[in-house]
Order: structure tokens, then C-alpha cells, then sequence
């Protein structure tokens, strides 16, 4: 293994067409020679966070939904936020951006959001994407994944949906042989 991959996501290429990860973005939590462990950020699930939670927290009903974070443990609960106040034992996986370490970390985050703390993000991932030794470099080595640091903004995109469009499009723009042509054949 060259070097980790933690802090970087995952960027499926056109050509992987496994229905779990189909133009799926992977934020990269944890990369070794033992494996690797990854959250995909880029689908959101039809359940709100409200109903998935309902038996722990009396939350209030948001648009907030929990996202499929990959095929591995889907019952298993996983929150990615931004405040280093709820985990301060946690290294960031990128600067500003956490993944709760604890069910009192999980709690601590929710009932913030709920009393309204502007400045908290989060999303909840039910499962996450998991990969044995070596498993990983060999899916990259076929060229079913492209690399780019991790970026908050795709992390906590307004519309996830877009997420796997744009940073499709810096990894054609990053690997460009020729000079993009311009929309207008004059300029050419």
C-alpha cells in the first residue's frame, strides 16, 4: 500500500457499475494495510433522521434523511459532523470534519441540532462500505475509482445529488492531456 487514503473520497468511474456504489461518491474514514472503511455521501435514503431516531430521541420532524452509507452493517449508524466541541478525542478525517466516536458523541449532536445551533452540520449514514486487504488497491488499479481530497462542501452538499457529477468533472478536468476547447470556434 503507497499511502492512505483517509481524508480523500472515492469517485466511482462510469465504467463501475456495481448497484451498491453506481456513481457513488466514498468519503474515506479509515485506509491500512488491514483494509479500508468509507461512508458514500452522495445518497440519501427516504427515511428522515426524525423516524430513524424516534426510538432513542423525541426529535422534531425535519427534511433532515439519513443516507445509505454503503452495503456493509446497514443497520449500524454512523454521523459525520463539523464541531470538534462533541469529539474532542477524534482526529479530524479532514480539517473541520469528524466522525462521532461514541453513541454519547451521536446523542450529544442530534439534541444540539435540535435546540437549533446554527452552526452545526451533520448527516447520518445507516451501513458504510468496507474493503479487506488489499481489496481496495486492487479496485483502484482496475480503475474503478478515482481519488480527490475530501472537500466539506461535497461532504455536506446542499443537493447530493450533484456531488458525483461535479467532482467527476475535476477529475476529467485534473487528468486533461488537451487544453479544453472553448464554445466559440474562433477562439480555437
Amino acid at each position: 500500500m503507497a499511502e492512505s487514503l483517509r481524508g480523500h473520497c472515492l469517485i466511482a468511474a462510469k465504467r463501475l457499475r456495481d448497484r451498491n456504489f453506481y456513481k457513488t461518491v466514498v468519503l474515506m474514514v479509515e485506509h491500512g494495510s488491514d483494509g479500508a472503511m468509507g461512508l458514500v455521501i452522495n445518497r440519501p435514503s427516504s427515511v428522515t433522521v426524525a423516524h430513524a431516531l424516534s426510538e432513542h430521541f423525541k426529535l422534531p420532524e425535519t427534511d433532515d434523511l439519513v443516507y445509505v452509507g454503503g452495503p456493509v452493517e446497514p443497520s449500524a449508524l454512523f454521523i459525520v459532523h463539523n464541531s470538534l466541541e462533541f469529539d474532542t478525542d477524534e482526529s479530524p478525517v479532514i480539517p473541520g470534519v469528524y466522525v462521532g466516536s461514541s453513541a454519547e458523541v451521536f446523542e450529544q449532536i442530534v439534541r444540539s441540532s435540535a435546540e437549533g445551533n446554527p452552526d452545526l452540520r451533520f448527516r447520518i449514514y445507516s451501513g458504510c462500505a468496507g474493503w479487506g486487504a488489499g481489496q481496495l488497491e486492487g479496485e483502484l488499479a482496475r480503475g474503478d475509482w478515482y481519488t480527490l481530497p475530501a472537500q466539506d462542501s461535497a461532504i455536506f452538499s446542499d443537493d447530493p445529488y450533484l456531488v458525483w457529477d461535479e467532482l467527476m468533472a475535476k477529475v476529467q478536468d485534473s487528468n486533461r492531456i488537451l487544453p479544453q476547447l472553448s464554445g466559440n470556434p474562433e477562439w480555437n
